[in-house]
């Protein structure tokens, strides 16, 4: 999979999956699956290491993880978030840290998350041969500015921030744009206006493919339970069914049977 191949999906109507994924074995499965993106998400922060926000992961962080990503990704394009505080300080600082993350990590491409703000960062990563991905709506680094997750550009004006944000990214060279948690037909209205897929999370069927994190829509976070969110399986009750078969087995010494000594 490659960016190019992407404006290709759009161009002819076929919709991109993407899932997060944040190490080896399950990207493997997922890579299997036939999955179009990853996205090693700084949502990793919180499914991975436990944090109520994204603010603490860092950019060695997230190159640790998305290195397991890159090694089982055969098929799927991987993107690589640039986590809070490797981008808003200066554009050297961005650009630096942007060629770090490719370097170190193998990915392919890295997503920022903003607009009109972190746009001459965005050029000059462009320009420094770094593929970028744009995301509009709920930023969840910004969830102190926000106060909350709550649904973004409800109101005119920040829906028509958000419109002209999205094509300054397009303009600026981003080759897709994620647009999280905000009104359908904004996002449809988006979608058409940018020449770059737009995926959406939380944002209606019109945009150009979805993005999930791997762990909420396979249940295995069972505590998050947004209105977009959709849970393809149960794999908590699974995870926990077998662990309790696993310790009753080890209790009653059933495990290991002679079969499985050597």
């Amino acid at each position: 999979m490659t960016t190019a191949k992407l404006r290709q999906m759009k161009a002819a109507g076929e919709k991109i999956a993407m899932l997060t994924s944040y190490d080896f074995t399950l990207a493997r499965l997922v890579d299997e699956a036939g999955i179009d993106m990853f996205l090693v998400g700084d949502s990793a922060s919180n499914v991975v290491c436990g944090n109520l926000y994204t603010l603490p992961i860092t950019v060695d962080e997230m190159i640790f993880l998305a290195k397991g990503v890159v090694r089982a990704a055969e098929h799927a394009l991987v993107v690589c978030d640039m986590p809070f505080g490797s981008y808003q300080v200066s554009e050297e600082e961005a650009v630096r840290n942007a060629i770090k993350i490719l370097k170190e990590s193998g990915c392919d491409a890295v997503k920022l998350e903003g607009g009109e703000e972190i746009l001459p960062a965005i050029r000059h990563m462009v320009q420094s041969g770094v593929p970028v991905m744009g995301h509009l709506g709920l930023t969840p680094q910004s969830v102190n500015q926000f106060g909350g997750y709550g649904l973004r550009a409800k109101e005119e004006a920040e829906a028509e921030k958000l419109l002209h944000d999205a094509k300054l990214l397009d303009e600026a060279g981003c080759f897709s744009i994620v647009l999280e948690k905000i009104p359908a037909a904004l996002a449809e209205k988006v979608t058409k206006a940018v020449s770059c897929p737009v995926i959406g999370i939380g944002a209606g069927n019109a945009c150009d493919g979805q993005v999930l994190v791997l762990h909420d829509m396979l249940g295995l976070n069972t505590g998050f339970k947004p209105k977009f969110l959709r849970h393809f399986a149960n794999l908590a009750a699974d995870v926990k069914n077998a662990v309790g078969t696993y310790i009753s087995a080890v209790k009653d010494t059933s495990f290991p049977n002679t079969e499985e000594c050597y």
